[in-house]
């Protein structure tokens, strides 16, 4: 055991859900923290060198240590926690490892794909996801063990990374058929699994369709036309937020503050998405001229 840990989180990021899902995979116990990456407290600025989102505060003995970038944290469980989920064989885990790092790319090719602002810029964008999922189709047909995983009989860490991908489709397909996963039978097998998943579904709250929702619909992007313009097949309902900011819980040294527990702000889906992840997501976007789900990388890795 390392002690107890304590993630900070946000709401969307799928680079923190790789790791609340390890965790829960593990059996280890731990507290989540969300924050606003828009506003982000001082307390998060000090103990954060990058700014993003996941941290890993592990408290052993009294004495904070806090773990950024999410590929980190993920080796750090596998080293100090129960029930590893990379393979033993090294040339194995290596091949894993690699597979991770694709996944991270398809989450880059996902930001460019909501952020295209024009129609031919969709599609291409579109195109380039389905081949992406070409290539993991290949590479699940050549498993040579029976079962719904990336390995087939067991959950790995590629499977973590990979839940969190799934959860994007599934709230573009409330949208429209774009056909990106299309005559893909064992992708869509492994994206069934993983949506079926405990550790995988409870990385993320309920409302989490409404908040990505809400975020695809503020932004100026063609995916953002489609939504406005109603031509989505499933209308996702308006909900109210109360987007707790709890700020202070988890301060430099490991002390808990409570002098501020947190903001509530009650907000409409695109006043919600406009006041949490966009402000900060789009800066780094636009600074990196990549799309936004790799600088909620600024939340993330």
């Amino acid at each position: 055991m390392s002690g107890k840990l304590t993630l900070v989180s946000h709401h969307l990021c799928p680079y923190v859900q790789r790791a609340a899902i390890s965790l829960t995979e593990k059996g280890v116990p731990f507290e989540r923290v969300m924050i606003d990456l828009a506003n982000k407290p001082d307390w998060f600025r000090a103990i954060s060198p990058l700014g993003k989102v996941p941290l890993l505060s592990v408290d052993r003995d009294g004495e904070e240590t806090v773990i950024f970038e999410s590929a980190v944290i993920l080796e750090y469980l596998e080293e100090t926690e129960a029930n590893p989920l990379h393979p033993v064989d090294p040339l194995t885990r290596a091949r894993h490892r690699a597979w991770i790092e694709f996944g991270s790319a398809i989450l880059n090719a996902i930001g460019r794909f909501y952020s295209a602002s024009s129609e031919a810029a969709f599609r291409s964008e579109a195109s380039g996801l389905s081949a992406m999922f070409d290539r993991l189709e290949a590479e699940l047909a050549d498993r040579t063990s029976p079962g719904p995983w990336f390995t087939g009989a067991y959950f790995s860490l590629v499977d973590t990374v990979y839940g969190p991908i799934f959860r994007y489709f599934d709230v573009f397909d409330r949208i429209s058929d774009f056909g990106i996963l299309d005559r893909k039978p064992m992708v869509a097998e492994w994206r069934q699994a993983l949506s079926e998943r405990r550790s995988v579904k409870e990385a993320v709250d309920q409302d989490y369709p409404q908040r990505l929702e809400a975020f695809l619909r503020a932004k100026a992007s063609r995916l953002s036309q489609i939504i406005r313009q109603g031509d989505q097949a499933t209308v996702l309902p308006s909900l109210d937020f109360d987007i707790r900011l709890d700020s202070d819980r988890l301060a430099p040294g490991g002390a808990e503050q409570h002098a501020e527990q947190g903001r509530t702000m009650h907000r409409q889906p695109e006043a919600a998405a406009a006041l949490g992840v966009i402000a900060d997501v789009e800066h780094r976007a636009a600074a990196s001229g990549v799309g936004a789900v790799q600088s909620v990388d600024a939340a993330a890795q």
